[in-house]
């Protein structure tokens, strides 16, 4: 199984949290990633978004379908996001657009095997790999590099 961690872009300061747009700089980071990710996604990968306003308007730069749930949303716990994915079992490639410090959580339970505060850039995405009972960081992906 593939899992994509994918943070939301830049956004505007502001209340109610839920939302809060994107900037000219998140719209910026969520083209630039969304040009390296696309192509490399495969046909019939799932995509799961926060319904957070920010994290939709990052979801909508990869021109794709996907489904909005608050399973990776702004309240969701690592374990949560990790069960919403069907990780490890889950065939194919999950795309998950959501949340610091969730997302770090994620990253830091599934290659260290604990959770940790680690830190996820805005825009940025973590692609990790499922096989054979091992776990792999294939790409880290950060939107002033690509």
């Amino acid at each position: 199984m593939d899992l994509i961690l994918w943070r939301h872009a830049d956004a505007e300061n502001g209340s109610p949290d839920s939302a809060r747009k994107l900037t000219e700089l998140g719209q910026m980071q969520a083209g630039r990633v969304s040009i390296w990710l696309k192509p490399r996604l495969p046909e019939g990968c799932e995509i799961l978004v926060s319904p957070t306003v920010r994290a939709q308007q990052t979801a909508l730069a990869l021109g794709m379908q996907f489904v909005t749930t608050p399973a990776v949303g702004i309240d969701a716990s690592a374990v949560e996001v990790v069960a919403a994915a069907g990780w490890p079992t889950r065939p194919g490639t999950v795309v998950i657009v959501g949340h610091q410090p969730t997302l770090g959580r994620v990253a830091a339970m599934l290659l260290s095997g604990a959770e940790a505060d680690w830190e996820f850039g805005k825009g940025a995405l973590w692609w990790l790999v499922h096989t054979n009972g091992e776990v792999e960081l294939r790409a880290a992906v950060d939107p002033e590099l690509v």
